[in-house]
């Protein structure tokens, strides 16, 4: 086997694809990268045995067709060293040797059989097929993806919830601290399904989409998986066994005292109070008419701060506690100007929402205070 490829986009393709691979296989196999050369095109590779990406890439001057597999770091490390620059790969079919040659000098690897790599499991039953454009995705998994639980002792918090309706999707997120609830009602699916996406293919899959473009994702999902498929990249990962709660009957409809503030301002100013908070990162909100006060202190290391910002609270006064890490997080996920803050009294959740939605979008976070 023989191809030219450019060195940037080998690279560049090699680098997404990579963020699948897992730093601890089971399989020897999988700390590679599987090469499928295939008339005038590179079909590249990577799994952990859950999650499978695969990327196109044009290549030239081809000669055979074939399949190995070659090792992951030793590649892309390799190519981090190059300029951007034309590679011949040549492969011997016998021996699997690759000699990889660029303007000034050339290296030497050995591949191993790809036949060893694993296959991408069929299709379960159930199938469904439908599209979305890659803002969409991007948006439902931005929005989402900060609150997912880390607790392996329930899974099913280890990833978002997709609740597809016919005439909408809900993206769902929660580490039972917080939870975030992010509807487009702008996509008619046009059928019923839900399963809970893990949040490293979300991650990945995240990170090769162009957030900003209507260009259509085909999405297949079955009983077990889903695959998401655009021009340039296939993702197939299998979802989280479990059944996810009824989200809807946690958020509290009637909490009847606003506050209302301008967001960057409440973002920086729980940003520089929270440096001096204690290890729990407590920061206290202490509401009145026209401003809030923002305190944080750390006894253990005789450290405290305090901060006021102008805000409108239709309220009595109140004094409520949130963890500063999770104030951030919600705060700099919610892309509008102003944002709210919606309370019933200190020791109940507290429910962030834009000040103005985008069209075909609502977008709510809950959030539960800390003890004072």
């Amino acid at each position: 086997m023989k191809f030219n490829v450019q060195s940037k986009l080998l690279l560049s393709r090699l680098n997404a694809v990579s963020k699948v691979v897992s730093s601890n296989n089971a399989f020897a196999i999988l700390d590679n990268f599987l090469f499928e050369l295939q008339s005038d095109r590179l079909v590249v590779t990577g799994s952990d045995m859950e999650t499978r990406l695969t990327t196109n890439i044009e290549v030239q001057n081809v000669e055979g067709t074939g399949k190995f597999a070659i090792d992951v770091k030793r590649t892309i490390n390799s190519l981090k060293e190059l300029p951007d620059t034309a590679l011949t790969f040549e492969i011997n079919d016998e021996t699997l040797a690759v000699k990889v040659t660029y303007l000034n000098g050339y290296y030497d690897a050995m591949a191993l059989n790809g036949d060893e790599f694993p296959e991408k499991a069929a299709n379960a039953n159930d199938v469904k097929q439908f599209a979305l454009p890659a803002r969409s995705i991007a948006a439902g998994i931005g929005h989402t993806l900060f609150a997912v639980g880390k607790d392996d002792m329930h899974p099913q918090f280890t990833g978002i919830f997709w609740d597809i309706k016919p005439d909408m999707i809900v993206y769902v997120a929660s580490d039972s601290h917080k939870l975030v609830r992010y509807r487009q009602t702008n996509v008619k699916p046009d059928f019923e399904r839900n399963f809970i996406l893990p949040a490293k293919p979300a991650a990945i899959l995240m990170s090769v989409l162009d957030k900003g473009s209507e260009e259509p994702v085909s999405i297949t999902i079955d009983e077990n998986s889903a695959t998401f498929e655009n021009a340039d990249f296939q993702l197939s990962c299998r979802f989280i066994n479990g059944r996810y709660p009824n989200y809807n009957s946690v958020i509290p409809e009637d909490n009847p005292y606003t506050m209302a503030v301008d967001r960057q301002t409440l973002l920086n100013a729980v940003r520089r109070v929270a440096v001096f908070a204690n290890v729990g990162g407590l920061v206290r909100l202490d509401l009145s008419a026209d401003h809030v006060v923002l305190t944080a202190q750390d006894v253990d290391h005789s450290t405290a701060a305090e901060e006021t910002i102008a805000c409108e609270y239709n309220g009595e006064p109140m004094n409520i506690g949130f963890k500063s890490a999770d104030v951030i997080d919600v705060v700099n996920n919610i892309d509008s100007e102003g944002v709210f803050l919606k309370l019933l009294d200190p020791a109940r959740a507290g429910v962030f929402v834009p000040s103005e939605q985008k069209a075909g979008e609502d977008l709510i976070v809950l959030q539960m205070p800390m003890m004072i």
